[in-house]
């Protein structure tokens, strides 16, 4: 989605963002579409109601096939000797290329 992103600022599309469209449902297929930032940013999108159980604590067969593609399967973090292995990120100084700042 970031590449995506940058993709878009560099051709001029402004405001202006990647969203994940679902093309099919079985097989699961989507794809990626420009999205305007004003429909998207600070607006809310309820689950459908046919996706919540009756008594409103689960939710329905619909919802569980909504959702299962997005959820499904696990993805641990490798371990070394019981701790998460996380990668170990090299610190390498950059040039400064602004000027100092003043107010």
């Amino acid at each position: 989605m970031g590449k995506v992103a940058v993709e878009l600022a560099l051709d001029g599309q402004n405001a202006m963002m990647p969203a994940i469209k679902r093309v099919s449902e079985s097989p699961y297929e989507w794809q990626i579409e420009a999205a305007p930032l004003a429909e998207i940013a600070n607006h809310e999108k309820f689950m459908p109601r046919g996706y919540i159980s009756e008594d409103g604590l689960y939710i329905s067969e619909a919802g569980r096939r909504y959702l299962a593609p997005l959820i499904q399967g696990e993805d641990f973090p490798p371990f070394e000797n019981g701790l998460p292995k996380v990668a170990k990120l090299e610190k390498v100084r950059v040039a400064r290329k602004l000027p100092d700042f003043t107010v």
